[in-house]
Formats: structure tokens, C-alpha cells, sequence
């Protein structure tokens, strides 16, 4: 029987996948099925074959880890998924991890912290790097939780389109397109759709 952790990479920068895979390549209990540069390709690769876990990357030109993770869980909620960041950014770890990943490490992480975080998220443990620890128990509230609709006006707002054209675009009426909008500046505590839209991209909802 072969117990060996499955196991792919996504992260957009090849020195990055190549360090990684070298770590991996030489642990005789994991099994590195594929290094990809693109969460999509990554997401298509699953939906065909099974893997234990996934090292994901949090920016990504076609698709951030975040958005990845939630795919990936739908797809098949048994995957396991660690972050691998150079963002010790507190609020974007805690939506990745409530979009389902079971760790977020930095990415001075060492190799032997690497492998052990990898057997532990395995055996069912949540893992995160030791200097964000604190600041991800602290103030989890902070995180807001956006409807599908609030999230669709968010992402039309972020291209520059007016209320009128969103309204039109979704076709919903201007007031309620101005009641979303109200709701997305309360739930980010910002005063203005500049602010907004400044808060929603370093938070990763954009």
C-alpha cells in the first residue's frame, strides 16, 4: 500500500515552483504529482486527478489563492490546501483559511518546517507560520463576510462603472445598486468607493 502524501504546486513564479520541487522530490513520503504556474490549469488538473494537498500561492495573475481554494473545495473537499505567501498580511490568512485551506506559511519558511506542516495538515491539523500565529486568532470579525450580489457590485465598481451602469449590468435598480454599495462601505468600515476598493484588493475580495 502506498502511503505517500500526493501533492502539487501552484504558484505563477517557476524559481519558486523549482525550489519547492526540489524540497519535495527528495522526501521519500511524498509524491509531487505537478508544479503549475496557473490556479486555473491547477483546478483543471483536479477535477481529473486525486491529490492529498496542495501548495498554493495567494497572487496569481488568472486567479488568487483564495477564489483557487474555494474551487478546489467544491470540486473535492477532502483536498487538503496550504497557503504558501509572502503576505504576513493577518486579515488575508484568515480568508484563506475560512475558505477552507488547513494552513497558511510564509515563504521563509525552512524545509524542515515545510515537510512537518505538510505531514501535520495531513493527520488533520490546522498549521500556520509561528510570527502570524497571534495575528490570525486576533479580531477574526474583521473579516466580512459579502453576498454573491455585494461581491458582483464590488467587482463592477472596482472597473470604474458608475451606478446607472451597474444597475444596468445586473439588472437590478439604481437604489439597490446604492443599498449594496452603502452595505460594502459599512461591512469594510471605509467612507468612500475609493477606500473601498483600496480595502477589498489588499484584503484579496478583488
Amino acid at each position: 500500500m502506498d502511503n505517500r502524501i500526493t501533492v502539487i504546486i501552484v504558484d505563477d513564479h517557476p524559481l519558486v515552483l523549482n525550489g519547492f520541487a526540489f524540497i519535495l522530490q527528495n522526501q521519500k513520503h511524498i509524491d509531487l504529482k505537478g508544479s503549475f504556474t496557473s490556479a486555473v490549469a491547477a483546478i483543471d488538473y483536479i477535477k481529473c486527478t486525486a491529490v492529498d494537498l496542495v501548495l498554493m500561492d495567494i497572487n496569481m495573475p488568472d486567479m488568487n489563492g483564495i477564489d483557487a481554494t474555494l474551487a478546489i473545495k467544491k470540486i473535492n473537499p477532502g483536498i487538503h490546501i496550504v497557503a504558501i505567501s509572502n503576505l504576513n498580511e493577518a486579515s488575508v490568512a484568515r480568508r484563506m483559511l475560512q475558505s477552507g485551506a488547513s494552513g497558511y506559511l510564509l515563504k521563509n519558511v525552512s524545509a524542515t518546517e515545510l515537510i512537518a506542516a505538510m505531514q501535520k495538515v495531513t493527520d488533520g491539523e490546522q498549521v500556520v507560520s509561528e510570527e502570524m500565529i497571534n495575528a490570525v486568532k486576533e479580531k477574526t470579525e474583521e473579516v466580512p463576510f459579502i453576498t454573491r450580489r455585494e461581491r458582483e457590485v464590488l467587482l463592477l465598481l472596482a472597473e470604474g462603472q458608475t451606478t446607472p451602469e451597474i444597475a444596468e449590468n445586473l439588472f437590478i435598480s439604481k437604489l439597490t445598486v446604492e443599498t449594496h454599495r452603502r452595505n460594502l462601505l459599512q461591512k469594510f468600515k471605509v467612507n468612500n468607493s475609493a477606500s473601498l476598493i483600496h480595502r477589498a484588493t489588499e484584503m484579496k475580495y478583488i
